[in-house]
């Protein structure tokens, strides 16, 4: 379990990442699981438990040479993802909202949200 505060799944992430350095995934990989990881615990401790410190989130992952497997999942009520704005619309540039889900999309292979909306499960195959 991890303490809602920004920086305090570093522990985990480094973990994560050694994981993914030991199946000998490519330097993009590796980056792009390091990217949407962060946005997802960013939103996970900012959206879901809104900084509340005594939620936590649960970091899980599974590695192998296939594919990165990452589920996030906060204590916070949820949300509906396809009622987050459009980022990249005219209307939204200036808004500070969305761009986490949007890169999360661009980088990993598939983004899956729980119905409840406070959990996360992302996966990045090894191509």
């Amino acid at each position: 379990m991890i303490p809602s505060r920004l920086g305090a799944a570093q522990g985990a992430e480094n973990k994560l990442l050694e994981e993914v350095a030991r199946h000998a995934y490519s330097e993009a990989s590796a980056f792009a699981v390091k990217l949407a990881v962060e946005e997802a615990l960013n939103n996970a401790i900012k959206h879901g438990n809104r900084f509340d410190s005594s939620k936590t989130i649960d970091l899980t992952f599974r590695v192998n040479s296939a594919e990165i497997a990452v589920t996030i999942t906060d204590q916070g009520s949820g949300f509906d993802p396809e009622v987050v704005p459009d980022p990249t619309a005219e209307e939204n540039l200036v808004k500070p909202t969305g761009r986490g889900i949007m890169l999360m999309r661009a980088y990993m292979d598939e983004v899956h949200f729980n119905d409840r909306g406070n959990q996360v499960r992302m996966v990045k195959r090894n191509t």
